[in-house]
């Protein structure tokens, strides 16, 4: 008979210690062990959780696979929002684990109660597990959805051995567990939401899900940090990691890719929480854009790419005289250090003196960009406001800033420019080397307007 052991996780990574120690090896964080017990009975646990033994499979020829895929292909499973599709690699992969994490009350649950329901709606066989809710109290939920006259399996269970002896005697072909942190098995002797627990139930599921080709939704709690709470290792397991984003204050929701083995990593669907839901918006940009028709002192226009989507956002700079000895530099919706660098660029190549300044940036709508592209547009902006001069209406910009203060090209620079075109801009702002490359513009009606240095803008823009 083995003697019961200690072993200590990395919160972080998931890497496996036999003494406990202040820094992880592997990762390098501080205090992220974590103590559990190994069973004394022999083998992992994972093992016992799954008594029936199958039998070994022999390795297979790609050339086979192939074949087999092609004579019988993944029928994905798609739902009523097509963004959302579009985000899981369109629709979802049957066989696959799908993570999905966020804020407290961003709308997680409701969320995947509505796909769920109109999955179910479809004729797709959904069973919904929730650990954190009744049964009757999703009832009232699915009620204020509209959807209580759903077909939709519910189980308010968090035993493993209890849910999984449900799937065997329902059968169905999708899997919502809510949430992953609440779940335990008997075979692990930790409480749940333990880096034990997390890590067993995750596999246990992971398992189900390949053997009998079921989609299992996973719902994770996040830290303070945004990060989905548990070992790291959860989203190296998972096929695809999408994170739930937005303010509550706002009425926006975004859906974001952040792993895809289906599908691009990085595709973003954005949603409108009401009062009867979550509701799909067919043109996100019209959200964060409202200074278009009468332009606005210190506001820009520039196109950022999230994913396959371009979404215009307004970008928005005040600048005023400090009358303190440090001038503040207050950033939101992009990184502050980022800021600071373009700030110190605009002084030194583009003539203008911002060190007695107080400067606060701001995305319009709550939305966070962190692609480069937007550099010149942030520029734009806080010239306008230094000048206290708006800028010419339909003009919008889309470009990389340099430490030399070169204006650099941006990637995929005419789905841009369709974008804006569509929208009705008339006019925009590029980098001159732009049209030289490999990459041939299509101005799609626009007036390009090509700049080599930033010093060169700001007499051009007003």
């Amino acid at each position: 008979m083995k003697k019961e052991q200690l072993q200590f996780v990395c919160a972080h990574c998931g890497m496996d210690f036999p003494k406990w120690q202040g820094r992880c090896s592997a990762c390098g964080e501080w205090n992220t062990l974590k103590e559990f017990r190994v069973p004394a009975t022999g083998g992992p646990a994972s093992r016992r959780a799954s008594p029936q033994t199958s039998a070994p499979t022999a390795p297979l020829p790609l050339r086979e696979l192939s074949s087999r895929q092609a004579a019988a292909p993944f029928d994905a499973i798609k739902s009523r929002f097509a963004d959302m599709d579009r985000v899981l690699g369109n629709g979802v992969v049957p066989g696959s684990l799908v993570l999905i994490g966020g804020d407290p009350g961003i709308g997680k649950s409701t969320l995947l109660l509505q796909l769920m329901t109109q999955w179910s709606s479809a004729g797709c066989r959904v069973l919904y597990v929730s650990g954190e809710e009744s049964a009757e109290q999703l009832s009232l939920r699915a009620r204020r959805l509209g959807a209580a006259e759903s077909d939709l399996l519910v189980l308010a269970e968090t035993s493993l051995e209890a849910i999984f002896t449900a799937i065997e005697q329902t059968q169905p072909r999708i899997v919502v567990v809510d949430s992953i942190q609440t779940m335990f098995t008997e075979s692990v002797e930790s409480a749940p939401g333990s880096v034990a627990q997390v890590r067993e139930s995750a596999a246990m599921f992971l398992r189900h899900a390949k053997k009998n080709n079921v989609a299992v939704f996973l719902i994770g709690h996040v830290t303070k940090d945004g990060a989905i709470a548990g070992p790291r290792l959860l989203e190296h397991m998972v096929d695809t990691v999408l994170y739930f984003e937005g303010d509550t204050h706002f009425q926006y929701r975004m859906v974001r890719a952040v792993k895809n083995r289906y599908g691009p990593a990085g595709e973003v669907a954005v949603f409108t929480m009401t009062d009867t839901g979550l509701a799909e918006v067919a043109d996100p940009s019209e959200l964060f854009i409202h200074s278009r028709d009468i332009p606005q002192i210190g506001s820009a226009l520039a196109p950022a790419l999230e994913g396959s989507r371009v979404l215009v956002v307004e970008l928005q700079a005040l600048v005023n005289k400090s009358h303190f000895g440090l001038p503040q530099r207050v950033a939101s919706g992009i990184n502050p250090k980022k800021l600071s660098l373009l700030l110190a660029v605009l002084e030194r190549h583009g003539g203008i003196v911002l060190g007695d300044h107080d400067i606060f940036f701001n995305i319009a709508g709550g939305i966070a960009v962190g692609e480069p592209a937007i550099d010149l547009g942030i520029v734009a902006a806080v010239i306008s406001s230094f000048r206290n001069k708006p800028l010419r209406k339909g003009l919008a910009f889309i470009g990389e800033l340099g430490l030399g203060g070169e204006i650099r090209p941006v990637n995929r620079t005419n789905i841009r420019l369709r974008e804006i075109a569509r929208m009705g801009f008339t006019e925009c702002c590029i980098s001159g080397a732009a049209l030289k490359s490999r990459e041939k513009l299509e101005h799609h009606g626009l007036k390009v307007l090509p700049f080599r240095k930033v010093g060169d803008i700001a007499g051009e823009i007003f």
